[in-house]
């Protein structure tokens, strides 16, 4: 994907050990983008999101955008 290594990281909100997601947010600066994978495959795919798609989906999970009806 790119030639600078993603910082991986887990959310502190992702405490159970097992089903979560992982996110680089240091390439956002230099290629704009936001890599994310699975955090029980870390060898597998990696998804390049667009870091103002990124922004939009975190902002609407923090205002109940995606909340069950």
């Amino acid at each position: 994907m790119t030639t600078e290594t993603p910082r991986w990281f887990t959310s502190s909100y992702s405490s159970n050990g097992g089903n979560c997601v992982e996110v680089a947010v240091n390439l956002v600066n230099t290629h704009g983008v936001v890599p994310v994978r699975d955090s029980k495959v870390p060898a597998g795919s990696v998804l390049a999101v667009p870091a103002a798609s990124f922004a939009a989906f975190v902002s609407g999970v923090a205002n109940g955008g995606f909340d069950a009806v």
